[in-house]
């Protein structure tokens, strides 16, 4: 199966037009390309494991949440923990009672994922709260802010819960292509606007009351037939001040001002998986796992890098003066942020490394597939 075919989904209505173009995805690359043989790496910046746990494999789209000096993660077993990111401490541990689609979000105090039921379940402390039913799949991690849980699932409709007592507030539909994209999407908050990927345009929501204030196209997708011109937004985004920056799958990479709903860049670059970066630059993968880096503040090319080909490159991290990435035998490559070349490799447990690195301060986390929970002090 191609790259692109397995993060496709089949959505509500899907044109028979559709479907056929899927399958000759799917017909196509039967033959993966091998992946590129490790260089040796002379380390040019110190960086050590300063923790390790372990939590369930983790076979859904993951996405860690990143407050108050915790890492909170789950497994696909339905575990959700929370754990001291300087020390790997575990502060609170609970179980959502069912496998997992999607998760986790997090507040510091309240968390949300979502199960393959269909169910969004709130915990405080590990205790669950409440549990909602959805309409429909959701592979998006849960935005918990403001003392609502929001939730998209992958028809692109955006729900609103209350935290406390899981009321529904308010629902967000739009009329969209029946073809969606089976991987996590954009949801975040910049400021009091609530932001969301509705296909291949970011889009401000008022998170009060569900009314759109502006949107935003990242690419203008083209192509014969729905699988072609399917550009939905990637999460999670990189942040930078009020500006958001995110992949449209397969055909862009842009930022917008979130507080404006301005367009500052946008850029033709195919690629499956989230960028990353900071104030410097801004960095992804293509469907070959090439990376390319753009300067954030103009969106101009400041490097490419062909080292890891092939290698299943997960989402992309910025820390410090380095670009973080893993790959599919569980190694975790630092590249210079100024020019891409490799300057430290770790090594977490052999498989896959999965969703996108996240930090605290200066402390680093990377999760497996097999559930292996490691923290990097990159120095």
């Amino acid at each position: 199966m191609s790259a692109a075919a397995s993060h496709i989904r089949r959505g509500l209505g899907l044109a028979a037009l559709a479907l056929a173009a899927a399958a000759s995805l799917v017909a196509c690359g039967s033959d993966k390309p091998k992946p590129t043989s490790l260089e040796t790496v002379a380390p040019k910046i110190a960086g050590r494991q300063v923790w390790q746990s372990r939590i369930g494999s983790v076979d859904f789209p993951l996405g860690v949440a990143v407050r108050n000096g915790q890492f909170v993660v789950a497994s696909g077993d339905g575990t959700v923990l929370a754990l001291d990111a300087a020390t790997g401490r575990e502060a609170w541990r609970g179980q959502a009672g069912a496998k997992l689609s999607a998760g986790v979000g997090s507040d510091g105090r309240y968390a949300a994922v979502v199960t393959v039921a269909n169910e969004v379940v709130a915990l405080d402390g590990g205790r669950v709260l409440w549990r909602e039913r959805l309409p429909a799949r959701t592979v998006t991690p849960p935005l918990v802010a403001g003392e609502r849980v929001f939730v998209m699932t992958v028809d692109r409709v955006v729900h609103a819960f209350d935290v406390l007592d899981g009321r529904r507030l308010w629902v967000l539909q739009r009329p969209g292509d029946a073809l969606t994209l089976g991987q996590s999407s954009l949801i975040s908050a910049v400021g009091d606007t609530l932001v969301v990927g509705q296909g291949p345009r970011m889009t401000g929501v008022d998170p009060l009351r569900g009314g759109v204030r502006w949107e935003v196209a990242v690419a203008n997708p083209r192509g014969s037939n729905e699988v072609e011109r399917l550009a939905d937004l990637v999460g999670p985004p990189v942040r930078v001040g009020n500006v958001l920056c995110v992949r449209a799958f397969q055909s862009a990479v842009g930022c917008v001002d979130a507080q404006r709903g301005s367009l500052v860049w946008t850029r033709n670059a195919s690629g499956l998986q989230a960028v990353g970066g900071n104030e410097q630059i801004i960095a992804g993968a293509d469907a070959s796992d090439r990376i390319t880096a753009w300067k954030t503040a103009s969106g101009e090319l400041a490097w490419t890098n062909e080292r890891l080909l092939h290698r299943s490159l997960s989402g992309f991290l910025g820390v410090g003066r380095s670009i973080v990435v893993g790959d599919f035998e569980g190694q975790v490559h630092f590249l210079d942020r100024d020019s891409g070349q490799p300057v430290l490799r770790l090594a977490t447990d052999g498989s896959a490394v999965v969703g996108t690195p996240v930090a605290d301060a200066n402390t680093l986390l990377v999760v497996t597939r097999t559930g292996g929970l490691f923290a990097f002090r990159p120095e």
